[in-house]
């Protein structure tokens, strides 16, 4: 039997889902944990140092990372880390939501009870 305090290895978006934007060089991404419970072992695994660290192949200037703890929830802020902006990039694709992903992929530890299983077609929803 697992242990109380237990915890186990996830991608980000085992716990959480994200919202991303940008506007001009800046990449703004919400982090929004699934159950509230999660939002203080996030915010000591979420520094703004990690997420910097992530994007530093895209040469991210800076990361802030503003709590937002009646919601349960992070937004970071990150500068530089668009190469000029969508519409001054030579990235196919230097849009926030994508960048997102990236976020929502960094590997977290969590109790197990915290991790949601993937989604299963129910057999009466299922395509023809």
């Amino acid at each position: 039997m697992a242990g109380l305090y237990d915890l186990v290895r996830v991608p980000l978006h085992a716990v959480a889902h994200g919202r991303a934007g940008d506007k001009g060089n800046r990449l703004n991404i919400s982090v929004i944990p699934y159950e509230p419970e999660a939002y203080e072992l996030l915010a000591a695994q979420l520094t703004p140092e990690r997420v910097l660290a992530l994007f530093a192949h895209r040469r991210a200037a800076k990361v802030t990372r503003y709590d937002l703890p009646l919601l349960h929830a992070f937004n970071f802020v990150i500068d530089d880390v668009l190469e000029g902006g969508v519409n001054g990039s030579l990235n196919l694709d230097g849009h926030g939501k994508t960048n997102s992903f990236r976020l929502l992929s960094l590997q977290v530890e969590v109790p197990p009870r915290l991790v949601r299983a993937p989604r299963r077609r129910r057999k009466d929803h299922q395509a023809p």
